[in-house]
């Protein structure tokens, strides 16, 4: 068992999956568990999550990517992260639904992105896409927006861990 900060440091953007080693109902079904575990403003779970798992839907997934996003129909299964405002602006107004929405939609795909580690797979979040092409390829509500798409299966490549920023390039604290 993974303890949580390994699985934050394995957590990388992989592009290129096996293909013969489809996700498992069983690990999908706890990735999404997961995913709707994540904090909310005021735990509304004002989004929605949309699998992909067949060849069919990717065909429908391709046609809203945007260049350097078409890697994405190549993985097992693509799941949409969509913000419902109208479900967040019932309790915030237009707060909820102008941000509220996005955040607890981002939330709950970071945590299906540690899942998907904890899991033993990979995944790479893309946000390469047009949004109303892709609630039209996909049949979307017309109140749900399309903030992110998590993309992942069993590893086919090890990318390097990408450098990050040191802590005091990224963190300030205020003095009293």
């Amino acid at each position: 068992m993974w303890d949580f900060f390994k699985t934050v440091r394995h957590r990388h953007s992989v592009r290129c999956y096996q293909q013969n080693m489809p996700v498992e109902a069983g690990q999908l079904h706890a990735i999404l568990e997961t995913a709707v575990a994540a904090p909310s403003a005021g735990d509304l779970q004002a989004y929605n999550i949309t699998v992909i798992t067949t060849d069919s839907d990717r065909l429908k997934l391709r046609q809203a990517l945007l260049e350097g996003g078409e890697f994405a129909t190549e993985a097992p299964v693509s799941l949409i992260f969509s913000a419902d405002g109208k479900r967040s602006a019932k309790k915030f107004g237009e707060r909820g639904e102008r941000l509220y929405a996005g955040q607890d939609a981002t939330i709950a795909a970071a945590y299906a992105q540690l899942a998907i580690v904890a899991a033993g797979m990979a995944s790479t979040w893309v946000g390469a896409f047009d949004e109303e092409r892709l609630r039209s390829a996909l049949d979307l509500p017309e109140h749900l927006k399309p903030v992110a798409i998590i993309c992942f299966g069993y590893p086919n490549e090890l990318p390097e861990p990408s450098p990050r920023r040191p802590l005091n390039e990224v963190v300030s604290y205020l003095d009293d």
